[in-house]
């Protein structure tokens, strides 16, 4: 089944692919089938010529490099890991819902999923360029996509801390799922930076550098940043943001659908929990009756980093309008707010709050 296109508002082209999986096919496997994989793109695709093909490695390093793809191949032992990426404006439609967001893409609880990804260590690229500088804190990245603002052309860009991308589990993917990376997904060299919002890990990769501050690019100081609820589009100053790095424990119902008619008696409820990737989840727990009693979830997977949770619980319920709610806990006890309103933010970032599903059964 194809994905569901999202259209992106930010934009006045409408050549940009944004979609998800539909809500019958979400997490119904632990890897999700490439073709489901959520899409989100800031430009259109670029078309990318391997002959071309380079990436450059810079900054404050000892030896600056310009390797081809089949260089990078053959020069660096390939790593394999499975992995959990999820957009920052997941579940964004809620935060719509509550209080108007303007001008982002209104995300449902499709923007995620987890895939085998191949490649190398980030770390062992940097290892193989030299960091020269005592000062070096940040790794900064640079995609091929060719984005308009403000009538300059400009190229999507971030960065992630220097302690981050070190860690063994930061990769620069060339597959996924055991096949080329495909072209919507990066190819042919991204970014994955598990446990971090998926903005940062960037696609159609051809720059990296050794910065000693964050990445000036409008992406990391303006696009990705998180603010409370009392600073709106007006009174916003982006130097005060916090600059979004880690995912917060967040969990899903995938089944059933929000406004499900159904019949009355055993009613099966699944989903889906993340944390960020260096705390597995530890605990689901549902209620039938809008958060009054509930009851602990079983997991269909056994627990691992960087990667959801996919879980499951069943209950007998009569007749009439139910609200079904979720919330879990990490190996940290990091858990989730209840409120929609503790979470508001008027970029619609890392809506956490306790997700609720009204079904009525008859």
């Amino acid at each position: 089944m194809p994905l569901s296109e999202k259209h992106d508002e930010t934009k006045t082209y409408d050549d940009i692919l944004n979609a998800g999986p539909p809500l019958n096919q979400l997490a119904k496997e632990f890897i999700t089938p490439t073709e489901l994989f959520f899409v989100r793109n800031h430009a259109s695709i670029p078309a990318v010529d391997l002959s071309n093909y380079r990436l450059v490695v810079n900054g404050l390093v000892s030896r600056e490099l310009s390797l081809t793809l089949d260089e990078i191949k053959s020069g660096f032992e390939p790593q394999t890991l499975i992995a959990t990426l999820q957009c920052a404006g997941n579940r964004r439609k809620e935060l719509v819902d509550y209080k108007p967001i303007d001008d982002q893409l209104a995300w449902g609880i499709e923007a995620i999923g987890t895939a085998t990804w191949t490649g190398l260590r980030l770390g062992d690229m940097l290892k193989a360029a030299g960091i020269a500088s005592d000062r070096a804190a940040h790794i900064g990245f640079l995609g091929l996509d060719g984005i308009m603002r403000d009538g300059e052309r400009s190229s999507y860009g971030s960065s992630i801390p220097l302690d981050k991308a070190l860690a063994c589990e930061v990769l620069l993917a060339y597959q996924m799922n055991g096949q080329d990376l495909p072209l919507a997904h990066g190819s042919p060299l991204r970014v994955i930076v598990p446990g971090y919002i998926g903005a940062r890990s960037v696609k159609w990769l051809c720059g990296i550098s050794v910065l000693e501050d964050p990445s000036d690019n409008y992406f990391q100081q303006v696009g990705y940043k998180l603010f409370p609820p009392s600073i709106n589009m007006y009174n916003v100053n982006y130097a005060d943001g916090m600059q979004l790095t880690k995912l917060p424990v967040n969990s899903v119902i995938v089944q059933p659908e929000d406004r499900s008619l159904m019949a009355a008696g055993k009613i099966a409820v699944e989903g889906y929990a993340m944390s960020d990737g260096e705390h597995e989840i530890t605990w689901v727990s549902v209620s039938a009756d809008g958060g009054e009693t509930w009851q602990r979830a079983e997991f269909l997977n056994e627990p691992q980093l960087w990667t959801w949770q996919l879980w499951r619980t069943e209950f007998d319920l009569p007749s009439g309008t139910h609200e079904l709610v979720v919330r879990a806990w990490d190996t940290a006890a990091n858990s989730q707010p209840e409120t929609i309103a503790s979470t508001w933010n008027f970029k619609g970032y890392v809506n956490n709050a306790w997700h609720r599903v009204r079904i009525t059964l008859k």
